[in-house]
């Protein structure tokens, strides 16, 4: 299961709130071919790990991906550019 920091979850939700018309929809943490991540708009899917944050579901992960970030969490880092989702190993 994938780790979401609450900075992540608020980064997570101003995302969502500005670019989902869908109040049934979230971000769906994705990996391509390569192992790249990325987020996309989906509804939730059975199996799903949900992430909410006040009331809304701003991060659904599927299972075998979910199991493959074991151990890492999803934090946001600060650039020059504004913030960015990041992975970090949990301590």
């Amino acid at each position: 299961m994938v780790g979401v920091t609450e900075r992540a979850r608020q980064e997570l939700k101003r995302i969502l709130l500005e670019n989902v018309d869908n109040p049934q929809a979230g971000l769906r943490l994705i990996a391509d071919e390569s192992g790249r991540l990325g987020l996309g708009m989906d509804v939730e899917m059975p199996g799903d790990q949900v992430v909410e944050y006040e009331g809304s579901k701003v991060l659904l992960v599927e299972t075998e991906l979910a199991a493959r970030l074991e151990g890492v969490s999803i934090d946001v880092d600060d650039t020059p550019d504004g913030p960015k989702l990041v992975l970090v190993k949990n301590e």
